[in-house]
């Protein structure tokens, strides 16, 4: 599936610059000021001004020796090749490299947190390389340039597939499986494509003219579509191993987690995932306001990730009259701890998310700290009024061991109270699970064997609803591997490139 110059030609070549890291200074995609992004839900980056500078950027790439950033990207990413290709302007020759271990670029560009860049060997002491960005550079630039076309197969091998779940596992999945040349059938049960990235990715994070774009390439090579079709309620399991040749798991990690303490019956207290796709159904043009918008409200979101940040950015931008996050843990430093998290791996280091510095400019939570996040806080109740709807959230602060410390009890008003914190397993209303008598994983997930089997024959298990809540660049790498072992399982062997196993460390492919 490889295209473009080999990794070890490449290797032969000098890089661009190999003074590059040492003369250029990192910098980032500029994000576009708060006072004007937080009157649209546009992406928050300033159109048009990655492409000046991510030449300069890939120079700062030192072709290791030994390039960790591979070890630390679940794809297995080409990512010095890339760099220098860059450096040099060769725009195609990237593409191809780039597209070589990843189908969605323009995804992880935006959305991915750059485990890479963590293990990036410039990072020992200086910022590292903005490989993020030149990903994202890259992909754009592929579009526009007509670098990605489609890649129908030359013959169909008379095998068919159901994935089930349009997310990015299903999609990577999908795609490789149908460029293999068997006929494949996604399923899913919104109206819509892409999952969580369709309705749980906010539009100022990813615009979902990415995802359309992608979703029309993938239609060109043959993959086929059904929305709005739940398996196990519109369709039955029974139906589908009938059918199909081999059916794949893809269906998330959907079942999200409760807080159970005093008060949660109370109105006005909502899961992250049903407040954030009513305000994406607003930008698709589906409702003209969100029936649990944030305009004039207290909001305090409970749980201090990235779901938490995107329901911020969301209250920010809908008008809420104040805006408090909760984060159990304590405020990590500035820095790596060298003792506890040494390079290469992913650092807990303090992060200001674009939400967060919309948060802190416009001063939204003044009873927080300036980007409206309290950390080390635990919820112990909620109150309400006479009419059972939640006015305010008690709390308290909490130790390393989340013990409560003495006389640190305090109240917040919170009118509107979102859960984001996280996700146990793929949800099982539906009747897929019990229909096709998956066996289950004690913590909530399709249990599988390393060859992404489970224990109902033809059918096998990617993604978060085997793997559990991870990294969109964890959900794509599962794609990508899981359709190597179906196509493995149909045909007797593959040439698709399998990146990971469900237990197994990256590797490059």
């Amino acid at each position: 599936m490889a295209h473009g110059l080999s990794h070890a030609y490449l290797r032969k070549t000098a890089m661009a610059d190999p003074k590059g890291f040492l003369t250029t200074p990192r910098e980032d995609w500029a994000r576009r000021p708060v006072e004007e992004r937080v009157r649209d839900w546009d992406e928050v980056y300033v159109p048009g001004a990655l492409l000046p500078i991510i030449s300069k950027q890939a120079d700062r790439c030192m072709d290791c020796g030994i390039p960790f950033c591979h070890e630390a990207c679940p794809l297995g990413n080409l990512i010095p090749e890339w760099n220098d290709l860059v450096a040099r302007k060769d725009w195609q020759a990237a593409a191809d490299r780039l597209h070589a271990t990843n189908n969605f670029p323009e995804f992880t560009g935006r959305l991915c947190p750059a485990p890479c860049e963590a293990g990036c060997v410039l990072a020992i002491n200086q910022p590292a390389v903005t490989i993020k960005n030149v990903e994202c550079a890259i992909a754009d630039r592929a579009w526009e340039e007509g670098f990605a076309p489609p890649q129908p197969p030359d013959r169909l091998s008379g095998r068919t597939v159901a994935v089930i779940g349009s997310g990015p596992t299903g999609l990577a999945a999908a795609q490789q499986l149908t460029r293999a040349g068997h006929t494949v059938v996604v399923y899913e049960k919104d109206d819509r494509l892409g999952g969580l990235m369709r309705y749980g990715i906010p539009e100022f994070k990813m615009e979902k003219r990415h995802l359309e774009r992608r979703l029309e390439q993938m239609r060109a090579e043959g993959t086929k579509f059904r929305t709005s079709t739940a398996v196990g309620q519109d369709v039955g399991a029974a139906e589908l191993r009938a059918r199909y040749d081999a059916i794949v798991i893809a269906t998330g990690a959907t079942a999200w987690r409760e807080l159970t303490v005093p008060g949660r019956e109370l109105a006005g207290i909502q899961q992250a995932m049903e407040y954030l796709p009513l305000a994406n159904r607003v930008c698709e043009g589906d409702l003209e306001s969100s029936p649990m918008s944030a305009a004039g409200k207290h909001v305090v979101i409970v749980g201090g990730g990235d779901t938490g940040a995107d329901c911020l950015g969301t209250a920010v931008r809908e008008g809420a009259a104040s805006v408090t996050q909760l984060d159990i843990y304590a405020q990590a430093g500035a820095e790596r701890d060298d003792d506890v998290e040494p390079w290469p791996t992913y650092p807990k280091v303090y992060r200001l998310s674009a939400a967060h510095e919309e948060a802190g400019e416009l001063r939204t939570a003044p009873a927080a700290d300036a980007d409206a996040r309290l950390f080390a806080a635990s919820t112990l109740r909620f109150t309400g009024d006479e009419h059972g709807h939640v006015r305010s959230l008690h709390l308290v602060e909490v130790d390393a061991e989340r013990r409560p410390l003495p006389d640190t009890g305090r109240m917040l008003p919170a009118d509107l109270v979102l859960l984001a914190l996280g996700f146990s397993g793929p949800d099982r209303r539906d009747g897929l699970v019990d229909q096709l008598g998956l066996a289950m994983e004690a913590r909530g997930t399709v249990a599988r064997h390393a060859d992404f089997t489970t224990n109902v024959p033809g059918v096998f298990a990617a993604g978060d609803a085997a793997r559990g809540q991870s990294l969109i660049v964890w959900a794509i790498a599962e794609g990508r591997a899981v359709a190597a072992a179906v196509d493995r399982h149909l045909t007797g062997s593959s040439r698709l490139p399998a990146p990971i196993g469900p237990y197994d460390r990256p590797m490059v492919v």
